[in-house]
């Protein structure tokens, strides 16, 4: 059995979008399913974008996704570094190797020149393909200019005639015209090698047996699969999913919501939610199943239900997920995740309040995300400092409302305080003045929480206690009067 060993290799340059944590998760899928290895790299040869603080935020999101790996720069392993800064000396090894072999050449074409070449290839309708004057030098002419001090870049010979086929576990056979492919730049006249480069040469020597990225690099392919064979080494196998588009079938970006893992965690969404929709952004479990657990993800997950057409970001679809995973947490831990916030607002102040848990639980069902509570429960934690509108006009500006009011303040001061006696108190007295049990709860739950909709009121009540009940009706009938 083949030594299943594959990695996600981001670049530094930001935050974990949503589709570098997608191609996280199939990486981590497949390797856990499998029992293979699963490996973290860091890609921060961009020298002007890469930054300390994205490679932090990424290894966090990870860490937060729960997606955990066996070895990367903060584990080490026997195949490191694992930063691509701290394997220059390997890339420069290889980049020689195959300069002394006649598979590569020093480039010395300016800018200028390649705008001059692009330019005539257009006028004359032409696909462009550089055709560098410097690709036969021999090593000493080569060198003369370099001592010379003019720049190079190094240079990769490619096929000029036939074709290149990526045999892809998604896409199937697909094939590229060698003579639509530069000879491509594999060091910069910086020393620092080029992405196609490095990823050749730290991905043979990390063994990873397969490659599972996003659908833009399939075009980076053939590139790499010349510089195996330059080198005589047999590349892994490759699957490239399928783009995740927004709605309209536009590139995603921030102007479609949220789409970093941080945002995503800054606004309450669970980890498990996200797990559950980016794992169903791009593959099927090949049945109706939407909302599955991290361990029925890793039973079904395989390579042969990811599918070639494009993933339609639905945040609808993930915000109704995130509510489902929310409601089935336990209440402690969406205290814990609140606390933060909450002890800040002075709305308790400890993590183990009790008043605050019998709060969070009653709201818990009807939360999309955590952070939503702190919009649905101001009236279990603040006095209540106006009322609802359209509830003042549809339920107080009535001839009774004084009556109404009255007859639950009479229910609060003589009713034992929990939901059950109250809801009985409120339906016996609605039947004995002659009204439907609605005409006392919602001008009640108006008076009580400021709203026209929250949990049931009986809850509520029974949670606020008789005399803030109490001290909130008293304020209602005197509000009701002035109108």
């Amino acid at each position: 059995m083949q030594n299943i060993r594959v990695r996600f290799a981001p670049s530094p340059t930001g935050a974990l979008h949503i589709g570098g944590a997608r191609t996280a998760l199939f990486n981590w899928l497949f390797a856990r399913s499998q029992g293979g290895t699963f490996i973290l790299r860091l890609e921060d040869t961009d020298l002007n974008r890469s930054t300390l603080a994205a490679a932090s935020g990424i290894i966090d999101g990870l860490k937060w996704l729960g997606l955990d790996w066996d070895e990367g720069p903060d584990k080490g392993g026997p195949c490191g570094p694992y930063r691509q800064s701290d394997r220059l000396p390997i890339y420069q090894d290889h980049i020689n190797q195959l300069l002394n072999n006649g598979r590569a050449y020093y480039c010395f074409c300016t800018a200028d020149d390649l705008s001059a070449e692009r330019a005539k290839a257009a006028e004359q309708k032409l696909n462009y393909r550089h055709h560098c004057p410097y690709r036969d030098l021999s090593a000493s002419q080569a060198q003369q200019l370099i001592d010379s001090g003019k720049p190079a870049v190094v240079r990769l010979k490619m096929p000029e005639v036939g074709s290149t086929t990526v045999h892809d576990l998604v896409r199937g056979q697909v094939s590229f015209d060698n003579q639509l492919l530069d000879d491509i730049i594999i060091q910069k006249s910086d020393g620092w090698p080029t992405y196609n480069f490095a990823v050749v040469i730290d991905d043979h020597f990390m063994q990873i047996s397969h490659v599972i990225r996003a659908e833009e690099h399939l075009s980076n392919t053939p590139k790499q699969l010349h510089i195996y064979d330059a080198l005589d080494w047999q590349p892994p196998q490759f699957a490239h999913v399928s783009m995740i588009l927004a709605p309209d079938r536009s590139k995603l970006s921030k102007r479609h919501g949220a789409t970093s893992v941080q945002e995503f965690r800054d606004l309450g969404y669970l980890p498990e939610a996200l797990i559950n929709y980016l794992a169903l952004l791009g593959w099927s479990a090949g049945d109706e199943a939407t909302l599955l657990s991290r361990k029925e993800l890793l039973a079904q997950f395989n390579l042969d239900n990811v599918t070639r057409s494009a993933a339609i970001y639905d945040m609808d679809k993930l915000t109704w997920m995130n509510g489902n995973y929310i409601a089935q947490s336990p209440t402690e831990r969406i205290v814990e995740l609140l606390n933060p916030q909450a002890l800040s607002r002075g709305w308790w102040s400890r993590p183990d309040d009790q008043y605050a848990l019998q709060v969070v639980k009653l709201l818990q069902p009807r939360l999309k995300t955590v952070n939503q509570f702190f919009d649905q429960a101001d009236y279990f934690f603040n006095e209540v400092n106006g009322y609802d509108e359209k509830g003042i006009d549809k339920y107080w500006r009535q001839d009774r409302v004084q009556e109404i009011l009255a007859n639950v303040a009479d229910i609060i001061e003589g009713t034992a305080f929990d939901a059950g006696s109250l809801e009985s108190a409120f339906r016996q007295r609605a039947e004995q003045i002659g009204v439907k049990a609605g005409n006392l709860i919602h001008p009640a739950r108006l008076a009580l929480t400021g709203r026209t909709s929250t949990p049931g009121l009986f809850e509520v009540m029974e949670i606020l206690g008789q005399s803030t009940c109490r001290q909130r009706i008293q304020s209602a009938q005197r509000f009701a009067a002035s109108l």
